[in-house]
């Protein structure tokens, strides 16, 4: 798959989070996500294993009981059913991958 530039609109997921598919196949889905400062990603798990990387802005990121200050250049890999949250310090954007595919973030 080949995505152009802007093909695809952002969409909100909770309140001060919105994201977009970017590419997908049968295993895999690479989606951009823009955070506004203020907001959290609330504690949660999934089944999928996620990976990202940090464009833009500052995020307090807690992966199982560990705290991270991540920084524009920071990454960052969840193994599935790991709970993780994140408190938004800076506007925010950012890269993530997940495995297995998720349906819920198709376009």
């Amino acid at each position: 798959m080949f995505t152009k530039k802007d093909s695809r609109n952002f969409r909100p997921l909770i309140e001060g989070v919105k994201m977009r598919p970017l590419a997908f196949e049968e295993k895999t889905i690479l989606c951009e996500f823009k955070l506004q400062r203020g907001y959290k990603l609330p504690a949660h798990k999934h089944p999928y294993e996620q990976s990202g990387y940090l464009i833009s802005g500052k995020l307090n990121f807690r992966i199982d009981k560990k705290w991270h200050l991540a920084e524009a250049g920071d990454s960052w890999s969840i193994p599935e059913n790991v709970e993780h949250e994140v408190d938004i310090i800076e506007d925010s954007v950012l890269i993530e991958l997940f495995s297995p595919i998720r349906p819920d973030y198709l376009p």
